[in-house]
């Protein structure tokens, strides 16, 4: 009898501190992928090296397929809140249908993807517009080329159904057409490109705002932050971006290849970013030079451009910075700046980084070592209070955890400074103590039963 009592409080405990495990914060928390675990984290230099490859877009895993229409009797549906796989032909238009309401945004990034050996200009590139049923736009068609660096890569342009409109064509409910085109195609290769699309739905406000952007805000440059970089291995596409926070952060980049990361940016917040090339292994600066060789973008949570930048390569080592941009804020939307404009809602903002294939004809495969400086200033303000909900849900809300970091890196950026300063945070590490405190105090009312049972054990109870 003593020892199936035994067996019995063992059998307890033990299922218990299984539970424990999966508490939420605790080592459940914990057990979560971490950044070295993902093939979009933190990794050794060595491993770094050797698992780089020619640059290929990662899709949305979960992205439904869809066939883009050559005429709009057609075109397939589109649901905002869902990503989408679809491919552009060489030439010629393709067309998809949204079914819109009277009150809502709507927002549709495209991400064209050429074939890493295709043959392209500086000037071509992709266009999107999103119109009405008699083919008016509701917004000025939004496009971007490939750039001096001539070299393939992914491509991403928006468009949107804006309210309030001032195109009266575009306020009410109904169907409208999302057109994407390549532009200026002349001695690229034929053959069509992969594409990936993300229609996002923004609700109306529950109080009716400003319709003025505003007049001033701070548009100083500050300092990077400083402090050793921590490793992180960028994503391959938009929704593997790699999750960063302010701080210093390291990473290896071969030519042809495009990294994708995201920052948490809250409303009231202004995000700062630099990007260092390192020079080429075994010398070559003056040698060569590759215009337009490292690009450095800025999209919004919608995938929006917000800011890019291009720098110019010869071997040597180079930097380059965005511009200053204001702080989050939704009326920056009225503003006729683009780079004012694309900062209209809080959410991750992605910071894309392409070394132009010509780089590794000139100086070699690398790789290349690549430093992000990310500052986040500002103390996070309310959000102007939405009437509805987004969709996809939560994509224009800063997240307890996208504070604070995520994973060993996030950690160890907040332990040795490369993640402190305005707008860091340690929610991760909140979280992580108030489940271990939730935990302990779990596993010493399982020990605490253990001892009363074992008494009345012993006194034959």
């Amino acid at each position: 009898m003593g020892r199936r009592t035994a067996w019995w409080r063992v059998a307890v405990v033990g299922g218990v501190l299984g539970a424990v495990v999966g508490v939420p914060g605790s080592q459940g928390f914990a057990a979560s992928p971490s950044p070295s675990a993902s093939p979009s984290s933190s990794v050794s230099p060595s491993s770094a090296s050797s698992s780089a490859t020619a640059s290929t877009y990662a899709f949305a895993e979960d992205a439904s397929s869809v066939t883009g229409a050559k005429d709009t009797a057609d075109a397939e549906r589109l649901e905002p809140g869902t990503t989408y796989r679809s491919s552009l032909p060489s030439d010629g238009k393709v067309y998809y249908r949204l079914v819109l309401d009277a009150t809502s945004t709507v927002y549709v990034a495209a991400t064209a993807v050429p074939p890493t050996d295709a043959t392209v200009t500086p000037t071509e590139g992709v266009r999107v517009s999103v119109q009405d049923a008699d083919g008016r736009s509701c917004s000025a068609p939004d496009t971007v080329g490939i750039g001096a660096g001539r070299s393939p890569r992914p491509l991403t342009v928006w468009g949107a159904r804006q309210l309030p409109s001032s195109r009266s064509s575009c306020r009410s409910a109904g169907t409208y057409y999302v057109v994407v085109e390549r532009v200026l195609r002349t001695e690229s290769s034929p053959g069509d490109w992969d594409l990936e699309l993300a229609p996002v739905l923004e609700p109306r406000l529950r109080k009716a705002d400003t319709t003025s952007a505003p007049e001033s805000w701070d548009s100083a440059t500050p300092s990077p932050p400083g402090g050793e970089a921590v490793r992180r291995r960028g994503g391959g596409g938009f929704d593997s971006a790699t999750a960063l926070e302010q701080g210093v952060w390291r990473d290896d980049v071969r030519p042809g290849q495009t990294l994708f990361y995201k920052v948490p940016v809250d409303w009231g917040q202004q995000v700062y970013a630099t990007a260092d090339l390192s020079s080429a292994s075994g010398g070559g600066a003056g040698v060569g030079f590759v215009p337009g060789g490292v690009n450095l973008a800025l999209y919004n949570p919608v995938r929006g451009l917000v800011d890019d930048t291009s720098i110019s390569y010869n071997g040597s080592q180079k930097s380059g910075a965005l511009a200053a941009l204001p702080p989050v804020g939704y009326d920056n939307r009225y503003a006729v700046s683009d780079r004012v404009g694309g900062m209209r809602f809080a959410g991750s903002y992605y910071l894309v980084v392409h070394l132009a294939a010509r780089v590794g004809e000139e100086f070699g495969d690398g790789p290349y070592g690549l430093t992000l400086r990310v500052r986040v200033k500002g103390e996070a303000a309310a959000e102007p209070g939405y009437a509805g909900q987004s969709e996809p849900a939560g994509i224009f809300q800063v997240g307890l955890l996208g504070r604070g970091g995520s994973g060993a890196a996030g950690d160890a950026a907040s332990s040795d400074g490369a993640g402190g300063g305005d707008g860091g945070g340690s929610a991760g590490m909140k979280l992580v103590a108030v489940g271990g405190i939730g935990a302990g105090t779990l596993l010493l009312v399982v020990l605490g039963v253990w001892v009363v049972v074992g008494r009345r054990g012993a006194a034959g109870v």
